[in-house]
């Protein structure tokens, strides 16, 4: 496996484990919406490499979504301190 690869199973894994139960609680019911409503931030736990990313107008595959929504501000802080530094948040269209 390549050290980039390993690196991002490892931040997907540490991410993970900063949430609380009522917070995957909330991410599982989120992962039951079909969209994420335009405007709403997220993480592509596939792609955590892109940062925040904003959603806007996509089709984003809700089963790697990490909505800021479902997440306590606390607890968000800690999981973009866990991020490889990217810039800004980023509008993802169709």
């Amino acid at each position: 496996m390549k050290n980039d690869t390993r690196s991002q199973y490892v931040t997907r894994e540490n991410v993970l484990l900063l949430l609380s139960d009522d917070e995957v609680a909330a991410v599982a019911t989120a992962e039951t919406a079909t969209r994420l409503p335009d405007g709403d931030e997220y993480l592509d736990m596939e792609l955590l490499g892109q940062g925040v990313q904003r959603a806007h107008q996509a089709k984003i595959p809700m089963g790697r979504v990490l909505p800021r929504r479902a997440i306590h501000e606390a607890t968000w802080d800690k999981i973009l301190s866990q991020l490889p530094q990217c810039s800004g948040v980023k509008a993802i269209a169709s």
